[in-house]
C-alpha cells in the first residue's frame, strides 16, 4: 500500500532489515510517555523478531518513507467465542514523531485490516490510554469505538495483571 510516498507492507521477521526497524520502532514507542518511558531490555530486542516469527497468530506491518522504517503495528490474533471466528488485537502502534500527522497510522490500519479479513476475523481490537487524543482521534476515524453488551453494565474495561 502506497500513500503520499509512505509505503505499507507485512514485515518479514526472517529479514535482517525488517527485524531491525521492528525492533527500533518498538524501541522508539517504548521510550515515549504513551509507552511507558522505558527502552526495551536488552533481551526483547535480541529475541523480539525471532519470537514473533515463532508465533503463526503474530504479525506486523511496517511502514517506510522511502528506505526509512517511519511505523509499526504489531498484530496477536485470537479467538472470538461469540462469533466463533478470530479476531485480531493490534497491540502496538507507533509512528515516529517526525512522521505524525502524515496518515501513517491510517495507512497501516488500511493493510491490518486486509490481513484480519484474510484470516476471516470478525473484528479488530486495540486498548489506547485515555489522554493519547491523537491515537483515540486515528482509532475512531477508522471506525474503532468503546464498546458494551448491556448499556445498564457500561463498557468494557481493559485490566492487567503482571505475572512476573
Amino acid at each position: 500500500m502506497t500513500f503520499d510516498r509512505i509505503t505499507a507492507r507485512r514485515a518479514d521477521y526472517q529479514n535482517a532489515g525488517d527485524a531491525q526497524a521492528l525492533v527500533s520502532l518498538l524501541d522508539a514507542y517504548a521510550r515515549d510517555p504513551a509507552g511507558g518511558g522505558v527502552p526495551l531490555s536488552e533481551f526483547a530486542k535480541s529475541h523480539l523478531a525471532p519470537a514473533l516469527a515463532s508465533r503463526p497468530q503474530a504479525f506486523s506491518v511496517l511502514a517506510f518513507d522511502g528506505a526509512q522504517a517511519v511505523g509499526l503495528i504489531n498484530c496477536i490474533e485470537g479467538f472470538s467465542t461469540f462469533a466463533c471466528r478470530p479476531l485480531v488485537n493490534v497491540h502496538d502502534v507507533v509512528v515516529l514523531a517526525s512522521h505524525r500527522g502524515r496518515r501513517i497510522g491510517e495507512l497501516m490500519l488500511a493493510l491490518v485490516e486486509e490481513l484480519a479479513l484474510a484470516r476471516g476475523a470478525c473484528k479488530l481490537t486495540l486498548e489506547v490510554l485515555d489522554g493519547n487524543r491523537s491515537a483515540l482521534a486515528l482509532y475512531q476515524r477508522q471506525g474503532f469505538a468503546p464498546y458494551q453488551l448491556d448499556p445498564a453494565l457500561g463498557h468494557a474495561r481493559f485490566m492487567q495483571k503482571m505475572l512476573d
